[in-house]
């Protein structure tokens, strides 16, 4: 049995023995002392702090001198086993090895530079999503294969749409007549109202910077360049929900439409009847034959996500169950009815789907391209810029598995690529990288390129890591305090849970010497029945009040009158101790059937033999000897560790943490 929860890990003996000491102040970095030594290995003064700076409640600060002497000694027992733990080489096998890189690659993702980056482009987001923004746009594309110059023309192009518009144009007019985006023929260009995360990055930051009116310049996206009009900002009203009813048509067919006309105008005519069944109209008249059966209803929806129309007609209804006029979109007619409005979610309900759509859309790119930027300039990245290129313009075109045997004939396997934190990356540590990859380039980069900026990315991030470790004492306490507790849970479990259990014989020696804590006191064979529904009472006396504690009795209320009705009895049946049981205690014991009243509830009692006080046999109490037993061994445990590794305290040290912790 394994008694490592990883989940609990934080949680470990320490911090569930002291969860009575809570108010602490923030861990301090500054240079440590030794508080004490285990068989002469020093233990530093901020350890102890930053452990029980891990329990601190907000508002409350201080401990007394009592406390901190009991914590204390919590403390060196914690420590006297991971130094244990350390001796027995629980700390050198590879199940341990692979927890602790699990946990290590969890911990470290809030101090890397990534995660403060991710962090800002989140509540960037979010603060954006506060509003919403209605924008028009013209876009013109590239040519296949664009030149250079064919770029400069698609651009002078743009510069003179948005000059044609600052003096006068309309942009839908000119997103008619020039617009690359096919959904211009429709809707001239005005993209409706949107909010962040609904459109590519570029596009977003250009419209969320322009005030009502204005025109953007050039935007370059990866559709082409866009001339963007902003019409309209507004607060973001959350998200709506509605039902609908749909009767559909073919756009092409003016026929057909016509018809669909007349028959929306005629379910809307039946709607505004008192006696209308909306669910009753949706299923007989709706094409939509995804709602149709249940009422029409949609998924709650914000701005953006729906086609303009019919987003305008939903979020235009006010009151609950407030029905639209008829509405035209490309899908047909609809009718609206409204459900519901809720307002946008807080920064934390919404965190994790914000994250999400941030890493599936460009700006996952642009934050690993700053990461990178402010890696390379925090660890000293110098590259050996022209042998790099003569490296790509040799092995861009060949595959990764040429690379060795042209750098053998070449004699590049010792040649720098770059430096990094003071440590020379040459070519054959760039080969020993690739040669264990397993990705497929995708898209158009040159093998060399690709792989090149793979190692490049790795190396930084490795440097990261382990600068981290060596230099960040945050991060160092909190690994220090993962490692430890993974040593401490593998002894506990090893010499005191386990043991424990499978330890039958030493079981029984602990329940012999201990037999005066394992005693029965005054017992009585007892079935109490709660009656819990009062118009059951009757039926349940007529069974049970001529017969005593009888086992046939007793299986056939179970099995029919509470089967029955299972809401209206609770029982309990057995050998009870009754001087301290709540209802038994207030019984009257020569009575083989009673029905007594506490505190307003009813309770029926049958009685039978009666038990003198006496002891347990081993079999009645093997669940309390087991955990009897294994506080037995822990305490055992940490006895002999004292003697086998002694304690030197520095009282100076320790008062300088009793008034660090009450300062």
């Amino acid at each position: 049995m394994n008694f490592r929860n990883p989940s609990a890990f934080t949680a470990f003996i320490l911090l569930a023995a002291w969860g009575m000491f809570a108010p602490l102040r923030s861990y301090s970095q500054d240079a440590s002392e030794v508080i004490f030594t285990l068989g002469g290995q020093p233990v530093e003064k901020d350890e102890l702090v930053y452990l029980l700076s891990k329990g601190q409640i907000t508002g409350i600060s201080g401990v007394s001198r009592e406390e901190f002497e009991e914590n204390l000694e919590l403390f060196i027992n914690f420590k006297l086993k991971v130094k244990e733990a350390e001796s027995l080489g629980l700390d050198q096998g590879e199940e341990f090895e692979r927890e602790f890189e699990s946990f290590k690659e969890s911990l470290i993702a809030p101090f890397l530079i990534k995660n403060s980056l991710e962090e800002g482009e989140l509540r960037k987001a979010y603060a954006r999503m506060q509003e919403i923004v209605r924008a028009s746009h013209v876009l013109l594309q590239f040519p296949p294969n664009a030149s250079s110059e064919d770029s400069l023309i698609v651009l002078k192009m743009a510069l003179k749409i948005k000059s044609e518009i600052e003096n006068g144009g309309n942009i839908n007019e000119l997103a008619l007549q020039y617009s690359d985006d096919p959904s211009a023929k429709t809707n001239k260009g005005d993209l409706g109202y949107f909010t962040s995360l609904q459109m590519v990055q570029p596009f977003e930051d250009a419209a969320f910077m322009l005030q009502s009116g204005q025109v953007s310049d050039p935007v370059l996206t990866n559709y082409g360049y866009h001339i963007i009009q902003v019409r309209d900002r507004k607060a973001n009203p959350g998200q709506v929900r509605v039902s609908h009813i749909l009767v559909r048509f073919d756009p092409m067919d003016s026929v057909q439409e016509l018809n669909a006309r007349r028959k929306i105008s005629d379910i809307y005519t039946e709607i505004q009847k008192e006696s209308t069944i909306w669910e009753e109209i949706v299923n007989n008249f709706s094409e939509d034959l995804g709602t149709k059966e249940n009422g029409g209803l949609l998924p709650w929806f914000g701005v953006g996500n729906m086609i303009p129309e019919f987003e305008m007609a939903a979020f235009s209804l006010t009151e609950i169950g407030e029905v639209s006029p008829p509405i035209r979109t490309q899908y047909g007619y609809h009718i609206l009815r409204l459900e519901g409005k809720r307002p946008i979610e807080s920064f934390e309900e919404m965190e994790e789907s914000i994250r999400s759509r941030i890493l599936r859309d460009s700006r996952s790119k642009m934050i690993q391209s700053q990461v990178e930027a402010i890696q390379k300039a925090r660890y000293g990245f110098e590259e050996q810029e022209a042998t790099v290129a003569e490296l790509a313009n040799t092995l861009n075109s060949v595959p990764k598995s040429q690379f060795a045997d042209i750098a053998a004939q070449r004699n590049w396997t010792k040649t720098p690529l770059f430096t990094l934190s003071g440590k020379t990356y040459d070519f054959s540590r760039f080969l020993d990288f690739v040669q264990n990859q397993e990705l497929i380039i995708r898209g158009s980069a040159g093998a060399f390129d690709f792989w090149y900026g793979k190692f490049v990315s790795e190396s930084l991030s490795t440097t990261e890591e382990q600068d981290l470790e060596k230099n960040n004492k945050e991060y160092k306490m909190l690994l220090k305090e993962y490692r430890d507790g993974i040593l401490l849970f593998s002894l506990m479990n090893q010499e005191v849970w386990q043991r424990g259990i499978s330890d039958s014989l030493g079981q029984v020696e602990f329940f012999r010497k201990n037999i005066e804590n394992y005693q029965w006191n005054n017992r009585v064979q007892a079935y109490i029945i709660r009656v819990l529904d009062k118009t059951q009472l009757e039926s349940s006396r007529k069974m049970l009040e001529n017969s005593g504690y009888n086992p046939l009795v007793i299986e056939n209320f179970e099995s029919q009158l509470k089967a029955n009705h299972p809401l209206a009895f609770q029982t309990e049946s057995g050998i009870i101790e009754y001087e301290t049981h709540p209802v038994l205690s207030k019984a009257d014991l020569s009575k083989s059937y009673q029905e007594i009243q506490i505190d307003g509830n009813s309770f029926q009692i049958l009685l039978g033999e009666k038990y003198p006080a006496g002891p347990r046999k081993f079999e009645e109490s093997r669940g309390l000897v087991i955990r009897d037993y294994q506080e037995y061994l822990d305490q055992n445990l940490t006895s002999t560790l004292k003697r086998k590794y002694p304690v030197q305290v520095n009282a100076n040290v320790k008062e300088e943490a009793f008034l660090s912790i009450n300062r």
